[in-house]
């Protein structure tokens, strides 16, 4: 299904200067565990041939349109099955943990065995924060962090995700569906979580995300969409009505007057 939106702009011609992409925190409550999204850029790297990766402008046009999400806290997570045969989430690290029980179970789920893709890979969610908005028309992409190697690989991979932030700005989630279930998900505060990617018109303009203001209108907004997952099973088909009550603009960068 190809869904397109118009912009209100139509007659003004292509749009010039950068994407802008505003991004903020759905609550702040424990904020300071949420890092700021980062441009993808490996500056220590070898610039001194004319020739290394490092200089090469199609490296670096891809690096730029990639921000990292980290991860908040360490994480690790076993899997097994109880007495009854139920699929149960383990918190190896137990009472070594620097995550109360109470406040990782706040934050992680195990999705319903009904629910998982295939019977033999569970499905785990962590809820994060993380909003993005914009006001014009942007997609956002997420996808894992496949320039950030890691020693210890994951034992599974990312649910990625693409939809438009100027008219669906919902909270992100990572979620993993475990491959290998006998070997545990290790994550410590800092690690790459997953990449977002923005699109707009025109893929010669650059893009600029800032932190946004969690105004009013934005709040009530999102509120108004929220959940709704819940309600319906294809939330896309939701999006015209979303583009009729939407507000003009959204997008208040933070410290604008």
């Amino acid at each position: 299904m190809q869904i397109t939106f118009s912009d209100g702009n139509d007659d003004a011609g292509p749009r010039q200067g950068p994407i802008v992409v505003g991004w903020l925190r759905t609550s702040d409550r424990a904020g300071i565990l949420y890092d700021p999204p980062e441009r993808v850029s490996f500056r220590q790297t070898n610039r001194g041939h004319a020739k290394s990766a490092a200089r090469c402008p199609a490296v670096i046009q891809l690096e730029s349109r990639y921000f990292l999400i980290r991860c908040p806290f360490d994480l690790h997570l076993g899997f097994k099955r109880d007495d009854k045969g139920q699929a149960v989430l383990v918190n190896r690290a137990g009472a070594g943990s620097a995550v109360r029980p109470k406040k990782l179970a706040e934050a992680l789920t195990l999705v319903a065995e009904a629910e998982w893709r295939y019977p033999d890979r569970p499905t785990v969610q962590l809820s994060l924060p993380y909003v993005f908005i914009a006001d014009e028309p942007v997609w956002i992409t997420q996808l894992d962090a496949f320039a950030h190697y890691r020693r210890q690989p994951l034992p599974g991979t990312i649910f990625g995700g693409r939809f438009p932030v100027n008219l669906w700005p919902r909270p992100l989630m990572w979620a993993f569906e475990w491959h290998e279930p006998e070997k545990d998900i290790i994550l410590k505060r800092g690690d790459p979580l997953f990449y977002v990617q923005f699109e707009g018109y025109g893929p010669d303009r650059p893009v600029q995300v800032v932190e946004a203001e969690r105004t009013p209108e934005l709040s009530a907004y999102m509120e108004m969409i929220g959940g709704v997952v819940g309600y319906v099973n294809q939330t896309f088909g939701l999006f015209r009505q979303a583009e009729a009550v939407r507000p003009a603009k959204l997008l208040k960068p933070k410290g604008e007057g």
